[in-house]
């Protein structure tokens, strides 16, 4: 398992829309399995789960995508899993590190973008 989390400055929105696409065009086999969003006015919450296949590992791996927004302020939890045909221990996570760094690059484009455009304001 490997995990990255974040807080960023940023649009819920635009954020969650444009991490999403990107992991999805990151790879052939990506596919979004399932998701949930939770808005109250003040606070979003959006849960995004991915499945690929990782050539690499030989193996599927999970990709489990957690970003909390309020106004401005984003917090992002990216978790994978899977990766591993060992039984008792996890021998490689190849598939899982490549997985994740898809999202943090994303992360580190926003927030690089981000920070240009109000900084021009």
């Amino acid at each position: 398992m490997s995990k990255y989390e974040v807080r960023i400055q940023g649009d819920f929105d635009q954020f969650t829309h444009g991490i999403v696409d990107s992991i999805l065009n990151q790879s052939l086999s990506a596919s979004l399995e399932d998701q949930s969003y939770y808005d109250d006015g003040a606070l979003k919450v959006g849960t995004y789960v991915f499945e690929r296949y990782s050539y690499i590992g030989g193996n599927r791996v999970s990709l489990n995508l957690t970003v909390v927004g309020g106004q401005h302020d984003l917090f992002v939890s990216a978790i994978t899993s899977g990766g591993s045909k060992a039984v008792f221990f996890k021998i490689n996570r190849f598939g899982e590190d490549a997985f994740l760094e898809t999202a943090k690059n994303y992360v580190e484009r926003y927030r690089n973008q981000y920070e240009k455009e109000k900084s021009v304001f």
